[in-house]
């Protein structure tokens, strides 16, 4: 038997993370996004209805918190936290006080860091038991962007954290090329697409997590996106990688990959000193383990030093058997990691 917990994420409602630096069309995307058929039986938490421009959307006020808009969907605004906020929204959908939602979108402050949201759905057990991360959706202002990432740190992680990337105002300027660029370099294994006035399929936008929404089944190759990193592709040795090097702030992107099947304490107690040393500049983690004495892989994903607890998926996804983690850091190189699993297999 698995010493690990098996994989549910399917059973677990999608929740999805919008956010962009200020004036980046975030709204705009939400107002569209919110029209389609696939989207009414969502609900979107927003941090005041002020502050947003879907009041014309607004059909029924269930309270102050709490209200229908004409699409179907649910909107509400967040309470004194954002986890009390998920808790007592599906307490309503269970009692039927809310109509019934399938997934939820949350919209963060311009300014806002979304690692503590992304902490909060990988490892809050009040929260993670019945809710699971999606996809991060990042919007960046072309006519603003670089000045943007060239001052304002929040704007950079923003980007760094994203399984998707929508270029907004595209109209305003003439080439979008370097921008692009220098998002791919920030992180590589994002999806980039650029988007007119918020106009984009959810069907493409959304499902970027572990679950395929349609398949309802495990898609590793989509999640980790290595492909991404690799750059060569030389015969694999003990562990190979690839790195992507950025000047934003020191951002660093690389994916290791090793052949032979790996101890876990030795993963569990890298892990630990990277998140521990390092935890406020491990910016992403994700992986699939093949580990000693397990029959099948199990999944890591943390941000900074907060982790899911490892998942055992129930089978392989494919003939692959390598180890694969893809790391997103700042200021901590590829050399500086292996360097410490190197020391920790020394030292066991």
């Amino acid at each position: 038997m698995s010493l690990f917990e098996s994989d549910k994420s399917a059973e677990r409602l999608p929740v999805s993370l919008v956010t962009g630096f200020l004036g980046s069309g975030k709204t705009t995307l939400l107002n569209r996004l919110l029209r389609h058929d696939a989207m009414k039986d969502s609900a979107v938490i927003i941090n005041e209805y002020g502050e947003v421009s879907l009041d014309h959307l607004l059909v029924e006020r269930i309270d102050g918190e709490v209200a229908v808009l004409a699409s179907g969907c649910i909107c509400c605004t967040i309470r004194s936290d954002l986890e009390e906020t998920l808790r007592t929204l599906l307490v309503r959908r269970d009692r039927g006080e809310v109509p019934p939602f399938r997934r939820i979108l949350v919209e963060t402050t311009g300014l806002a860091d979304p690692a503590p949201i992304v902490q909060l759905l990988l490892n809050n057990p009040l929260v993670s038991h019945f809710l699971r991360l999606d996809t991060v959706v990042t919007t960046v202002d072309a006519a603003n962007a670089i000045h943007q990432l060239d001052h304002q740190y929040e704007a950079v992680k923003q980007v760094a954290l994203a399984d998707r990337l929508l270029i907004t105002k595209c109209d305003l300027v003439s080439n979008i090329a370097a921008l692009e660029q220098r998002l791919r370099r920030l992180n590589p294994g994002a999806r980039i697409e650029s988007v007119m006035h918020g106009e984009i399929d959810p069907a493409g936008l959304f499902g970027a997590g572990l679950v395929d929404p349609e398949k309802k089944a495990v898609d590793v190759a989509r999640w980790l996106n290595e492909q991404a990193f690799a750059g060569s592709r030389e015969p694999a040795h003990e562990h190979h990688d690839h790195a992507h090097h950025g000047h934003d702030g020191g951002i660093t992107s690389f994916m290791l990959a090793f052949d032979d099947p790996l101890d876990w304490m030795a993963v569990s107690n890298w892990l630990a000193y990277l998140r521990s040393a390092r935890g406020a500049d491990l910016l992403r983690v994700k992986g699939i383990l093949n580990l000693r004495g397990e029959a099948t892989p199990v999944v890591i994903h943390g941000v900074h030093h907060v982790f899911h607890p490892p998942v055992a998926l129930r089978d392989w996804p494919d003939a692959d058997r390598r180890s694969r983690i893809v790391f997103i850091t700042r200021g901590i190189a590829r050399e500086e990691v292996l360097a410490q699993w190197q020391a920790g297999r020394v030292a066991a």
